[in-house]
């Protein structure tokens, strides 16, 4: 049942983000008179089609993309000339209709999150303060690197952080690859070099290097006649740490919890302003421990108006598209691991585990808009490929040969083969049966 959902839902996703941008091409198609042959949604065979006037509507047993099909699209199908033909047309019109696929991407990324944040958001309060260390984990990176709490991330591998949300991502993006930190100490400026280790078991390969902010859970309820309560646990309490550990997330106590069944620990904990310990032994509930305590981060509420989830909208759409090209920038420099990359069996999970319709529209949001950023890259066979030729054209006042710009799609072509490769096997990685399969893994 439940991978039925998750293809029901996966094949929702992508239909909607394939569908919107080829609705792009179609619309931008009728607007400057070009014929269109076919609009299917889907890769062939065909399932199901209808002919209304010159067009046929198509859906396809592949729900892995999709293509609008024009009349004289390309040279070798032999143009007659007709002026409702795609190389009949200006170069200014073709480009409308080349662009209009991403830009409807970009432009349902746009709308979903804002719809998105103008239900509310609970965003963690940590991720937009300074990213002053409060905690280094022993043995992490950061401590065989001589970072300490109470320094102030000023900058990892070149690129400013302000908070530690930029941090956190900045990190993440580079794990297993040695990366330079400038921090501030004491009012001086120093570096550190540190390799950033996998954090977890994360299906995407995400670098940390041990360090958290000054933060901790707090007990949001207690259950009656439960461990806690015969504790002496009150509801507020903030918890510091657990047998002298730190604790600066729930995660984390979680299991530090679910570690000691039956075994006495020590939580120090912070109550009406004051540092307290209390000793609690928690409970055995099948492997785990148990304490009976509901637990929670400190998160901030965002609930927007409809101006100001517009406003949101636009600036958290240009800091991840920037976060894009970053990413993009540190794949051909070999600063980001090819790990992160994605394909469908990533997205199909990724949209199974939404949990509800909100949690899918931000997933269709960050999706759609890189398919939009992705496809205006000036690589042959992409929407912004064919854009580049023809701007190439318009510098060379000339249009091309036919043989040139077989050679410029097939390295194109040889580019996104490559990429669907390294994609395939990330994804092939992410099941765990093929996984163990591997013996190199």
């Amino acid at each position: 049942m439940a991978f039925a959902v998750t293809i029901v839902k996966f094949v929702f996703v992508l239909g909607v983000l394939v569908f919107v941008h080829e609705l792009g091409h179609f619309l931008a198609a009728k607007r400057v008179r070009i014929r269109v042959l076919k609009f299917q949604l889907g890769f062939n065979p065909t399932v199901v089609s209808v002919r209304r006037g010159d067009t046929e509507y198509g859906i396809g047993a592949l729900p892995l993309g999709g293509y609008v099909k024009m009349a004289g699209e390309s040279p070798e199908e032999g143009s007659t000339g007709r002026s409702d033909e795609f190389l009949s047309k200006t170069k200014w019109e073709r480009f409308q209709v080349l662009i209009m696929g991403p830009v409807m991407n970009l432009l349902l990324a746009f709308v979903l999150l804002a719809i998105v944040l103008y239900q509310g958001v609970d965003k963690v309060a940590y991720e937009d303060q300074p990213p002053i260390v409060a905690v280094v984990t022993a043995g992490s990176p950061a401590a065989k690197a001589d970072i300490r709490p109470g320094d102030r991330l000023v900058a990892v591998a070149g690129h400013d952080v302000n908070t530690w949300e930029q941090a956190l991502l900045a990190i993440g993006q580079r794990a297993n690859r040695e990366i330079e930190i400038r921090l501030l100490r004491n009012g001086l400026e120093t570096t550190r070099r540190v390799t950033p280790e996998v954090e977890g078991q994360s299906r995407i390969e995400f670098g940390q290097i041990g360090v958290l902010p000054n933060v901790h859970p707090h007990v949001r309820s207690v259950q009656s006649d439960s461990a806690a309560e015969k504790a002496g646990l009150l509801t507020g309490d903030t918890v510091l740490a657990v047998s002298g550990e730190p604790i600066n997330f729930s995660y984390q106590l979680k299991e530090s919890i679910a570690k000691h069944p039956e075994q006495e620990i020590t939580l120090d904990i912070v109550r009406d302003g004051r540092k307290v310990s209390v000793r609690a032994t928690p409970a055995k509930v099948g492997k785990e421990g148990l304490l009976g305590i509901g637990i929670g981060d400190d998160v901030v509420r965002i609930k927007p108006t409809v101006g100001e989830a517009i406003q949101l909208s636009v600036q958290k759409n240009i800091e991840y598209s920037h976060l894009i090209f970053q990413t993009l920038w540190g794949l051909a420099t070999r600063e980001t691991s090819p790990k992160q990359l994605m394909g469908p069996v990533a997205i199909a999970q990724l949209a199974g585990e939404a949990p509800d319709f909100i949690a899918t529209l931000t997933l269709m949001a960050s999706l759609s808009l890189n398919l939009g950023l992705l496809n205006l890259l000036p690589i042959p066979v992409l929407d912004g490929g064919h854009i580049f030729i023809m701007a190439l054209e318009g510098i060379a006042r000339r249009d091309f040969s036919v043989r040139v710009k077989e050679k410029m799609l097939l390295a194109g072509f040889v580019v996104i083969l490559m990429l669907m490769v390294t994609v395939i096997y990330n994804d092939l990685t992410r099941i765990s049966w093929i996984e163990r399969l591997m013996p190199w893994r």
